[in-house]
């Protein structure tokens, strides 16, 4: 079904992303999978980019995206893949990266080898992707950047010193883009979950007394599921937007105001 559009005074587009087409990093699993879904069935042509080949394919094959398999922490890969998503789909209007990665040794044991995996992942390739894309949305007058952060940019999480190092710089990245590009029709926008369900927090919701306790932190009562993710990312993804730049945007039950 086509997606439908809702526009306000002189045509003017607020919902709706037909003719556009997003990348998306991470866009296999979680978060990052529900924001594709969410693109997608707002009208947009996406690309998924990810490293678990089977499950791209599947997600992709269901919300009818390309796929394009990729290991980010590979800068050569991540050349090449960023080639192929252009070859099956054109320039991106829209840029979402979710992939991330957060190995959790304590900060005694967190090793050079280590760290330098979760930076290459989580903030050097939204870095070498937003220089890939971002100058040619600019050239077009228009384009919208999402990174997905995460509250340890915001405060601090036992175990997870690389994570949250990665996700400050993304934040600090988000704005340097937003300084550079909004100028020229581009806004860049950092989303911040909470504490959401998916394969990467396993170890919090394999705990059901630590899953009830971040519940009870947020205003809601409930932690975050992917599903919550949808309707920031056709927001920021399009025309509604034009006006948020620079921004990181908590999506979280309440649980950063706590």
């Amino acid at each position: 079904m086509a997606a439908r559009v809702v526009e306000i005074h002189e045509g003017v587009r607020v919902f709706g992303l037909s003719g556009r087409t997003a990348i998306v990093t991470g866009g296999n699993s979680g978060i990052g999978q529900a924001m594709a879904e969410a693109l997608a069935g707002a009208g947009a042509t996406v690309v998924l980019m990810g490293r678990d080949r089977g499950r791209l394919d599947g997600v992709a094959e269901k919300i009818g995206a390309h796929a394009v398999p990729v290991e980010l922490s590979d800068r050569a890969d991540l050349r090449r893949a960023a080639d192929a998503a252009v070859a099956a789909a054109g320039e991106p209007d829209i840029l979402v990266n979710a992939a991330g990665i957060n190995p959790r040794p304590h900060m005694n044991d967190l090793t050079a080898d280590v760290w330098d995996d979760v930076l290459e992942v989580n903030l050097t390739a939204p870095f070498l992707l937003g220089q890939r894309f971002g100058p040619g949305m600019a050239a077009r007058g228009w384009g919208r950047i999402i990174n997905v952060v995460s509250q340890q940019a915001l405060r601090a999480y036992g175990n997870s010193g690389g994570y949250g190092a990665s996700k400050g710089g993304l934040v600090s990245l988000t704005r340097s883009q937003a300084e550079a590009w909004s100028p020229h029709g581009v806004c860049c926008n950092a989303v911040a979950p909470g504490v959401v369900e998916t394969p990467m927090t396993a170890p919090i919701f394999s705990d059901p007394a630590k899953a009830a306790a971040t519940a009870a932190r947020t205003f809601v009562g409930r932690n975050g599921t992917p599903e919550d993710f949808r309707g920031i990312a056709v927001f920021l993804a399009g025309d509604a937007s034009a006006f948020v730049t620079g921004q990181v945007i908590c999506v979280d039950g309440g649980l950063s105001a706590h």
